[in-house]
């Protein structure tokens, strides 16, 4: 007897992979696999969390009224083009779901964020993936491979899992070359980490726009990673049909009240911003010196650096080496890069620590 069949694309979907966070032997380690930030969660959101406590037997507000409030104050945009989720993630398959099926192709760029194909597969759609410019974003290549069955384009910036950034007069154009039928998703996970004119440009981009949605993510610089939260801005429309088909309750009520503090408390998010601007360009100066070896940091604007490994010393092995010195990255056969590790920014000593263990094999394979 069999049960039930699923949809065809469903059965050939591989689901996510998530970074590693223990080692085979089980012992202390420095997780460097997930793009965490490294100085924890601001003092206020653990508060908040705390506080919330109290509210265990109720449900949460469905609409996330006080979160969406917050942020269009703090980001100078309107509350009602609001969405949250969980995580930002929710919001992108969201997007396909409301956009896409049976028939559509969903666009992103080689060495995109591996929800997108996911995203795609999920609703029955065709995922389609455009050429890279040497890891970044090809603006020409999205361009050439929008076709009238296009319906959601994916572009992350900066990019996960490369790092890159595309800067805006490039997203311009796409979006002029794009039909109006279509929609450009924007997925700002890193933004807080750029200058914030920068990361603030797409949001501006998205106010007359009738096919834009940006998402953003509390996972990353606000350190919640683990309450899920994210959180799009786009049209009205757009959003209305987001709202249709999202969970309902999907952002907890202790979740909307840390991001809340969060969102208020900006000193910890540039502590956060400075510390990872200086210890990136220091561990992408310390792999500089090992490129004798074939090693080089793709240049990068997120939490992240992604080492490419054309040396003796491969990806796999360095992969191995560091997690027998207590140092968990991400290795990414499954995203087309078995010859590249991401490894994120940590403490200075975590960060000193795996530059000194990949330098020790880099000595032990020259």
């Amino acid at each position: 007897m069999t049960g039930p069949t699923p949809k065809p694309w469903i059965a050939a979907m591989t689901p996510y992979t998530p970074g590693r966070s223990k080692t085979a032997s089980d012992g202390p380690v420095v997780k460097l696999s997930s793009n965490e930030n490294p100085l924890g969660t601001s003092a206020d959101a653990e508060q908040a969390l705390a506080d919330a406590r109290d509210s265990l037997a109720r449900y949460p507000d469905p609409a996330s009224t006080a979160l969406r409030a917050a942020i269009a104050e703090l980001n100078g945009i309107e509350a009602e083009r609001i969405i949250c989720g969980t995580g930002s993630d929710e919001i992108l398959h969201l997007a396909a779901g409301a956009y896409a099926g049976v028939g559509d192709e969903i666009l992103y760029v080689r060495y995109g964020f591996s929800v997108y194909p996911l995203s795609a597969q999920r609703v029955g759609a065709t995922p389609v993936e455009a050429a890279d410019a040497d890891y970044a974003t090809d603006i020409d290549a999205l361009v050439a491979a929008i076709t009238p069955a296009t319906r959601v384009v994916f572009l992350a910036n900066p990019n996960n899992p490369t790092g890159t950034y595309t800067q805006m007069v490039e997203i311009h154009r796409l979006h002029d070359a794009m039909p109006p039928d279509c929609l450009l998703v924007i997925d700002q996970a890193y933004a807080e980490y750029l200058d914030p004119d920068e990361a603030g440009a797409p949001l501006k981009l998205a106010e007359d726009a009738h096919n834009i949605l940006i998402t953003r993510t509390f996972s990353k610089i606000y350190g919640l990673a683990a309450e899920r939260i994210g959180w799009g801005y786009g049209p009205a429309a757009v959003i209305d049909a987001l709202n249709r088909i999202r969970a309902p309750f999907n952002v907890t009520t202790a979740g909307q009240a840390a991001a809340i503090a969060a969102l208020g408390d900006q000193d910890f998010v540039e502590k956060s911003r400075a510390h990872n601007r200086e210890w990136r360009g220091w561990l992408a100066d310390r792999i500089g010196r090992l490129g004798n070896a074939g090693l080089r940091a793709v240049p990068s604007e997120a939490n992240f650096l992604l080492v490419l490994f054309e040396g003796k010393l491969s990806a796999e092995t360095a992969y191995e080496g560091l997690m027998a010195r207590g140092f968990i990255t991400r290795w990414l056969p499954g995203q087309q890069l078995p010859h590249a590790l991401r490894i994120t920014i940590g403490t200075d000593e975590e960060t000193r620590g795996v530059a000194a263990a990949l330098e020790e094999l880099v000595a032990a394979h020259l």
